[in-house]
């Protein structure tokens, strides 16, 4: 069957250029001898991962973090040679493949670390492991009494290898510093416990995207930075965060032009009752494409130039607008969700206050039929 010909009418636009402008302005924060592990998980939040991770390779980005094994086979398999971390659980029936891989696990619980040295059996070269402290977070990670005799441990004196320490802070992005502060000193205090008893760290990493803004003592030698490489910043919105690009648009297109009387209905559950004569503009995107039902009588696209609301709940695969104070709108004009259109911009963080969420969840919800165009 012959590939399709023409764009479909809805489509998530990625700037590269922006994505490097980015990573530019990440670098700025760093000190001398402090260098980027690039957050790529979640398809590179929903920008493609293979596309924004060569991008990111050929501005000298050298190491990437992903959440799952997959996640790493699929750069893996797309060519990418780069070291690439697995930040997420890390499954006994799956070692084989990271192994097969060549990916770089983070460790959180000792049982993983014995199952991967046997897995390794003795006599191979030692193989380059990260552990991770939970140091406050409350999810993945080793308590920080146990980091130490584990890297005593059988696994870690013939199969493995030290080649990391990280810990996620939960906290970053509060205005309030305090309990970052506590993450950092009980990160601190394990690394000065590793030094007493002789043992090398030669990659310490804490920062993500907040951290890097606001944090500068989680900074270490590595940071990992996510979101903001992709425009957005949950940290407040000043310095280099407020100069951040954001690097993804969605954009679809008017499909139908309605004409609702007084007293009429749009969509499911007649959650929308016209109060006047209403123009309904039908736009070919809904939940199945990553726009939020919860946008129901609560978001804006951008028609025309103008903020036109949303109206009725979102379906699966439409979304309808009411466009009755533009003077005319036809089938073909393109409705802009996430980006701009004349002198007005619609942002993820914009669609994320709409339906009560974070600039994340926009990002990496919009769903696998819409394709990425990059530029």
């Amino acid at each position: 069957m012959s590939p399709l010909t023409t764009a479909p009418p809805t489509i998530a636009s990625v700037d590269l250029s922006a994505l490097t402008s980015n990573l530019r302005q990440a670098r700025r924060l760093l000190s001398p001898g402090c260098d980027i592990l690039a957050v790529v998980k979640a398809d590179a939040y929903g920008h493609g991962s293979v596309a924004v991770t060569e991008a990111l390779a050929r501005e000298g980005v050298t190491r990437f973090a992903v959440a799952t094994i997959q996640e790493g086979a699929q750069l893996r398999d797309a060519g990418i040679q780069a070291q690439i971390l697995v930040m997420g659980a890390l499954p006994p029936a799956q070692l084989a493949d990271l192994l097969g891989y060549d990916l770089t696990p983070v460790i959180y619980e000792p049982t993983i670390a014995v199952a991967l040295a046997a897995r390794l059996g003795a006599g191979s070269n030692p193989y380059p492991v990260h552990l991770k402290v939970d140091t406050g977070m409350g999810r993945l990670g080793l308590p920080p009494d146990q980091v130490l005799p584990l890297l005593q441990s059988p696994a870690f004196q013939s199969s493995l290898r030290l080649e990391g320490l990280m810990t996620h802070l939960a906290d970053a992005d509060n205005a309030d510093p305090a309990y970052t502060k506590i993450q950092i000193e009980r990160f601190q205090a394990v690394l000065a416990g590793l030094h007493k008893a002789g043992l090398s760290v030669p990659l310490i990493h804490a920062a993500n995207s907040a951290a890097m803004l606001g944090h500068p003592a989680a900074h270490f030698n590595l940071v990992r930075p996510g979101i903001m490489l992709y425009g957005y910043s949950t940290a407040l919105q000043r310095g280099p965060a407020a100069t951040l690009k954001p690097v993804l648009s969605l954009r679809s297109q008017v499909a139908q032009v309605r004409n609702l009387e007084k007293g009429d209905s749009a969509s499911y559950n007649r959650s929308f009752i016209a109060r006047r004569s209403t123009k309904i503009a039908v736009l070919p995107i809904g939940y199945a494409d990553g726009y939020s039902r919860a946008l129901s009588n609560r978001g804006y696209v951008l028609v025309q130039g103008q903020r036109c609301p949303v109206v009725g709940r979102v379906c699966m695969d439409m979304t309808l607008l009411d466009v009755t104070d533009l003077p005319v709108v036809r089938p073909g004009d393109e409705a802009v969700l996430i980006g701009r259109q004349g002198t007005d911009a619609i942002l993820a963080s914009d669609v994320a206050a709409w339906s009560g969420t974070i600039p994340y969840e926009v990002l990496c919800g919009i769903g696998p039929r819409v394709p990425r165009v990059y530029s």
